[in-house]
């Protein structure tokens, strides 16, 4: 599913594949064991094996590189964290918002910010929000 410019047009993760995307932009390029090790600790019932296969799956979806010149393998996000959330919020907002940045923001205003992060966003806003 190549696009006229040849590049394949990135696919959303699931749940899963976010949290061990999470892990691998936390570690950097890591082997399948140091994925497991890391992820332990908020999924503790996640094998190795379990681990192992999802990558293979995300590496088969060009979610991830893989260097094969290593022992054992090495995966690598394909996308950059910033630039892989921003496409999911912007799919999101068309989706759950019909479009508009503004009713996501006062959605979240209204029940996921704390005064502290409010005061924050409210410089940001006020030095014209660049350091976003």
């Amino acid at each position: 599913m190549p696009s006229a410019t040849g590049a394949t047009p990135p696919l959303k993760p699931t749940a899963a594949e976010l949290d061990l995307l999470q892990v691998l932009w936390r570690l950097g390029p890591a082997d399948a064991k140091a994925v497991h090790e890391a992820l332990l600790p908020d999924r503790p019932e996640a094998t190795y094996a379990t681990v192992l296969r999802q990558l293979q799956v995300m590496h088969g979806k060009g979610l991830l590189t893989r260097d094969e010149d290593q022992r054992p393998h090495l995966y690598a996000p394909v996308q950059a964290q910033d630039k892989l959330q921003q496409s999911l919020v912007k799919d999101f907002i068309a989706k759950a918002f019909a479009g508009s940045g503004k009713a996501l923001v006062l959605a979240a205003l209204k029940s996921h910010v704390s005064a502290k992060e409010r005061a924050e966003i409210r410089q940001l806003l006020a030095k014209g929000g660049d350091d976003a």
